[in-house]
């Protein structure tokens, strides 16, 4: 097998690895690998290959990480309707004490408080934030 395919074979097993971790990394890699597999082509010498891959893989690490795709998303769990699908759903408040109230929701009694500019008056509120057993409610 000559140098290049090598190089290839190898990017198609970090672009395979990829997609079972979820992440770019592997994949900005993979792309270093295959401006290794360039270079090979183009007739380079193996330690001028090995420092293509490792320059091109270094660099586009770099820009992924400084770009919005290698940041963790900040949002907090209790407010992320991807992480809890309570979040946006719709509950019947019928009375309100001291801003906090008792209702049933999904066949259980839950205590509710009003959230920021909630107003305590009977009613349909929106789930903005689930802390513990607490719903965190907002007008709709």
């Amino acid at each position: 097998m000559t140098d290049w395919m090598g190089w290839l074979v190898a990017a198609g097993v970090l672009v395979i690895a990829e997609l079972f971790t979820g992440t770019f990394y592997l994949l900005m890699i993979a792309i270093g690998v295959g401006a290794g597999a360039l270079a090979a082509v183009t007739g380079a010498s193996g330690p001028l290959q090995i420092m293509t891959a490792a320059v091109v893989g270094l660099a586009a690490t770099a820009v992924l990480h400084r770009s919005r795709f290698g940041k963790p998303a900040k949002a907090e769990a209790t407010r992320d309707c991807n992480v809890n699908l309570d979040i946006g759903q719709r509950v019947a408040v019928p009375h309100w004490v001291e801003g906090r109230a008792r209702v049933m929701y999904r066949g259980a009694l839950w205590d509710v408080e009003l959230g920021p500019g909630a107003q305590p008056e009977a009613g349909d509120y929106r789930i903005v934030e689930v802390r513990g057993s607490r719903l965190i409610v907002a007008d709709s």
